[in-house]
């Protein structure tokens, strides 16, 4: 079954974020917490985890680009 991952909201302020990192690629197999990517705001940096165990079966982002809450970030297999 596939799932696409949406933007999490990483902040109270916050609706859109800048992609900084991506640390997996298509076929990278996570667990429940792993860091997927890694998200800039005006003020921090967050990690963004995966929220189940799965293979990355797509990604739907790329570095420097704006993402907005609740936006297709990756597609996971579980």
């Amino acid at each position: 079954m596939r799932s696409t991952l949406k933007m999490p909201k990483v902040g109270d302020a916050v609706d859109e974020v800048v992609i900084s990192e991506i640390q997996v690629q298509p076929g990278t197999r996570v667990t429940e917490g792993q860091t997927l990517f890694v998200v800039e705001t005006d003020k921090t940096q967050v990690e963004v985890p995966a929220p189940f165990a799965g293979t990355v079966a797509e990604i739907l982002i790329a570095v420097g680009d704006d993402v907005r809450t609740g936006a297709p970030t990756l597609v996971l297999e579980v």
